[in-house]
């Protein structure tokens, strides 16, 4: 469980939110809305423990993320608005460097078959550089085909990809769902997630 209580982000002189509070089960999706500058990035990187909240606590599993540091950490799948990946590296040296560094095993064939999956076939020893701004973003999106952290905050994981890519992404994010994981998602365009429970929090009026 995923709870946030009392929320208050300030950023400068200028409150972005208070009082914000919502409460997430396995199994559920929380889309974050609002316009522009609202909070809603900032939000997402308290929630990962990047940036500490003027007010409030969010806890894992009823205990503060702060105290469960890399216990928390160990739970948490984060994909950012930047795909962070290595330009000069190939799709698939970025999936293996990014299992090793969250201490995950992935072997060669694995990764080869999630890239597989997101549609770079063929283009597995490319390097990055050479990819499209849709391909890099798949190239992003392939950690989370074997993704098994029960928790998963999603920064705009739609961007930038065509119709048959959002389906793809949609199933992954509902079969994510369907085995019980739990969810927090920004997005400007709102995607039918064929499973599981979602819900809807806006920021910022």
């Amino acid at each position: 469980m995923l709870e946030a209580d009392n929320l208050e982000c300030v950023r400068g002189e200028r409150r972005l939110f208070a009082g914000l509070n919502f409460k997430l089960e396995g199994g559920e999706l929380l889309y974050l809305q609002g316009r522009n500058g609202a909070g809603k990035t900032s939000l997402l990187r308290m929630l990962i423990g990047l940036l500490p909240p003027e007010a409030g606590e969010i806890r894992w599993r009823g205990m503060a993320i702060d105290k469960l540091a890399d216990e928390f950490r160990a739970d948490l799948c984060y994909l950012g608005h930047l795909n962070a990946i290595k330009e000069e590296l190939t799709p698939l040296e970025n999936l293996l460097a990014a299992a090793r560094l969250a201490d995950e095993t992935l072997s060669e064939d694995d990764a080869i078959d999630a890239l597989e999956q997101v549609g770079l076939a063929g283009r597995e020893d490319l390097a990055c550089k050479y990819l499209s701004q849709g391909q890099k973003r798949r190239v992003a999106l392939a950690r989370l085909v074997t993704e098994k952290r029960p928790l998963w905050i999603l920064d705009e994981p739609f961007v930038a990809l065509d119709v048959a890519a959002v389906d793809w992404l949609a199933g992954i994010i509902s079969g994510h769902l369907q085995r019980g994981g739990l969810a927090v998602m920004t997005t400007h365009q709102l995607v039918n997630i064929p499973a599981g429970q979602v819900r809807e929090l806006r920021i910022g009026g």
